[in-house]
């Protein structure tokens, strides 16, 4: 399994879909969804889950790892850009901006891509596929180890797509 995004030149995510880019929410939190294509997914693929994640976020947390996006039992193999804001057909997890750390954010509007805003220096992002047997029985708004919870025994292969973002 490969995936690629247009959103990642040369191992770097594009301005537009963190702090640099334009669309916002009302929390002033990027929202312009990265996009990825999935190709050769193994036989037996039903849905796939996704984890986008900041682990240089570590230091800057006071210990955790930002989590910007989770989406579950997606179909299709191509995600366009933006189509966090717009899709209907997957389920969105809650990103860390419902931290302490991300200002309390509701949870309806951190089960949305919640984009890069690294504070301190250039962050690499790590957008984790994983191909899934089954679809998930997990609900809108889940939370990270409920996603992992929930894939356990089912993950037929996973990819990591990596990429830099500075502000």
């Amino acid at each position: 399994m490969k995936v690629t995004s247009s959103g990642i030149m040369n191992g770097v995510i594009q301005s537009q879909y963190g702090a640099r880019g334009t669309e916002f929410n009302e929390n002033h939190i990027p929202t312009y969804s990265l996009p990825f294509k999935v190709e050769n997914a193994p036989k037996g693929t039903v849905s796939l889950a996704i984890v986008l994640e900041d682990k240089d976020a570590y230091p800057v947390t006071g210990g955790f790892v930002w989590i910007h996006w989770l989406a579950a039992n997606i179909t299709r193999f191509e995600i366009k850009e933006n189509e966090s804001q717009t899709a209907t057909d997957f389920i969105q997890g809650r990103n860390s901006w419902t931290s302490i750390q991300g200002g309390e954010q509701s949870a309806e509007l951190s089960c949305y891509y919640g984009g890069m805003t690294p504070p301190d220096k250039p962050h690499l992002y790590e957008l984790h596929v994983f191909a899934l047997d089954k679809m998930l029985d997990i609900k809108q708004g889940f939370l990270l180890n409920e996603l992992y919870h929930a894939m356990d025994g089912h993950i037929l292969e996973q990819y990591t797509l990596k990429g830099i973002y500075e502000n």
